[in-house]
């Protein structure tokens, strides 16, 4: 079933044309990945969708009570709005119960004798029942748990930025929607939230529309993919393994359009300048034909980033790192931190957010000075940093111009020249597009247009801070090739699985409490050997627990009053849920051939079948307590 349509859709900034006349349709339960060189329009198109900019021409058509929630790549917060507040934001009733709630429990559990408290909790407890708020407050505990959310009086203006992205997150999936629509939803969380956000969208009951750069991502998750190129838009049955498959198909078949069209081409022409004696209206028509012919355009170039430049000679001795350590406001990020970097190293640095990755790679670039120990650089490295924030572009500069600061002309590891406007050719900006003000790229045009200035100033050792955060996948691709056959030394800051399994071959892992931990192998061997380690830890930790009270002890309380309710009432709830369940079969059974009918009764049987889950889960996270309350009693 369509939820949604958009007709004829076009839009333009000035001469440059994103998108003309595009159409497509999103129907239930499909989760949509649009993937396009930076520049194309992803990101706008995702707000013409959302209501948040308006089209040149078409139209975006849906059912009037249709609801959508946007997630932008940059979170904006209204000053002085809580956490909660920002999460469970709204007018609608549900919105306002599910605040009101919230409320009522934080402020019991800071005064449990209350009795006006209790009274309050309990009417708010049978509103949830009335309008089946349950569910939806399941989700919100379980994505606000998984997110690290806890403080929900705390203003979101005071949370850093990695922070607020989160609290973003939790709104848009807490949200009832028909169609999430979320924008670069993988950028600036850690790898293990990725993980989790991949599962949990999985079960999402409504329709997702994505950009994202994060292949991992896009594979896992989605089951159709749309394509903006060139102006037009291409769509995909399956996830992105099924997409690289179609697309290279598609483009064999343009190909060998092309060569068709040209050697018609070159026959009508060699048939008219042999010359006919007579101009016959047979002959008119052929001279209409071959001009026909010559008017149309085959498919576009691609674009070729063919990036092997050279590079300057890189002796020896790269990096010497002797014991270097670093803290902040007390927190150890690393202690005692040695390491000889090779000429040929290939590093990733991970961990979470607020590890003390890009701190490291600072100190490693002689931009921050550790607390204790040195780095020692060798004499022959000419070092090329990306970072995060890239240095600020004058925005009266066209993209040339920029370009040609760093270098008129560079030369290829066989000392072959190129121009400063052939690397912006192979870096995606055609000759017109060379002219264009930096002020008028998009976002995602301006990374890639830094990236090429670093790399034009023909750096042996490599420091990529984030370098998947805002480049199309297109331009990651040929980034990781470039790595591949780059002679010199790279270390990288990433949490993009798919780029980390491709490029390194070493990783150090900052575990948060002032150790690294040094992995040979990829990361998905690392992430193999973490979940190992963790199943090893799970056998053994009732047996460790017995020599430490401590844990035990700490654990040891009484339920609270929402937990002693849901307590009391969570066995007669699946009992409802199973006998429901069992109704619904009997209802299929007795439905014959009515398939519509049918079809209906699958759908709730699905909803009550997860209802039911998770009352199940509930039960067994209560009952562990209650034993557990009653041992230490």
């Amino acid at each position: 079933m369509s939820l949604l349509s958009v007709e004829q859709l076009s839009k333009s900034y000035g001469d440059k044309t994103l998108f003309q006349d595009i159409s497509f349709t999103i129907s239930e339960k499909q989760r949509i990945g649009i993937i396009g060189v930076n520049g194309t329009g992803k990101s706008t198109l995702l707000k013409i969708i959302a209501g948040l900019e308006s089209a040149d021409a078409g139209e975006i058509i849906h059912a009037n009570d249709f609801h959508i929630e946007y997630l932008s790549q940059t979170p904006y917060f209204e000053n002085g709005v809580t956490v909660l507040e920002a999460v469970f934001y709204g007018n609608s009733p549900l919105m306002q119960l599910l605040r009101e709630y919230e409320r009522a429990i934080s402020s019991l559990e800071a005064d449990p004798q209350n009795e006006k408290l209790q009274n309050k909790l309990f009417s708010l407890q049978q509103k949830m029942d009335a309008m089946d708020a349950w569910d939806t407050n399941t989700t919100a505990k379980t994505v606000l748990n998984r997110l690290g959310i806890t403080m929900l009086e705390q203003q979101v203006s005071m949370l850093s930025g990695g922070q607020q992205k989160r609290v973003a997150i939790a709104r848009a999936l807490i949200q009832p929607a028909d169609l999430l629509i979320l924008d670069e939803p993988t950028n600036h969380i850690d790898n293990e939230t990725v993980e989790w956000l991949e599962d949990f969208l999985a079960k999402y009951r409504g329709a997702l529309l994505m950009v994202t750069h994060d292949r991992y991502f896009l594979n896992r998750v989605t089951n159709r993919m749309i394509e903006l190129e060139g102006g037009n838009l291409y769509t995909y049955e399956g996830n992105y393994e099924m997409f690289l498959d179609k697309k290279a198909e598609r483009e064999e078949r343009e190909a060998s359009s092309e060569q068709k069209r040209q050697n018609l081409l070159r026959r009508e022409l060699a048939w008219l300048r042999r010359g006919a004696k007579a101009r016959t209206t047979k002959q008119k028509a052929r001279v209409q034909r071959a001009e026909a012919l010559k008017e149309q355009s085959g498919p576009a170039e691609k674009g070729q980033m063919e990036v092997a430049i050279g590079s300057a000679r890189l002796g020896k001795k790269v990096i010497e790192i002797e014991g270097i350590s670093k803290s902040f406001n007390g927190k150890a990020l690393f202690n005692d931190f040695s390491y000889l970097v090779m000429p040929d190293d290939r590093l990733g640095i991970i961990g979470k957010n607020g590890s003390g990755k890009t701190t490291l790679l600072n100190i490693l670039a002689g931009k921050m000075t550790p607390d204790t120990g040195q780095v020692e650089t060798g004499p022959t490295v000419k070092l090329g940093f990306y970072t995060q924030n890239h240095e600020e572009m004058d925005e009266s500069l066209r993209v040339i111009e920029y370009i040609r600061e760093a270098a008129e002309v560079i030369y290829t590891k066989d000392g072959d020249p190129i121009t400063a406007s052939q690397m912006l050719e192979r870096f995606l900006f055609s000759p017109s597009a060379q002219w264009t003000y930096i002020s008028r790229l998009s976002g995602g045009e301006r990374r890639r247009l830094y990236l090429l200035r670093v790399l034009m100033d023909e750096p042996n050792v490599l420091f990529l801070d984030e370098p998947t955060n805002d480049l199309d996948i297109e331009t990651l691709s040929v980034l990781e090739d470039y790595l591949e056959h780059f002679p010199g030394a790279v270390i990288t800051v990433s949490h993009d699985r798919y780029f980390l399994d491709r490029t390194m071959e070493h990783l150090f892992a900052l575990e948060g409490n002032g150790r690294v931990e040094r992995f040979d192998g990829d990361y998905s061997d690392y992430l193999e050997q973490k979940r190992k380690e963790e199943e090893l830890l799970a056998v053994s930790k009732p047996a460790a627990s017995s020599d430490d009270p401590k844990p035990k002890k700490e654990k040891a309380r009484r339920l609270s009053y929402k937990e002693q309710k849901e307590w009391e009432t969570i066995e007669d709830t699946i009992a409802e849920l199973e006998e429901k369940h069992e109704e619904i079969e009997s209802q299929i059974a007795a439905a014959g051939s009515d398939f519509g009918k049918i079809d209906g009764l699958f759908r709730e049987q699905q909803e009550v079948a997860a209802r039911l889950e998770a009352a199940m889960n509930r039960w067994e996270e209560l009952s562990v307590l209650v034993e557990e309350i009653e041992k230490n009693k």
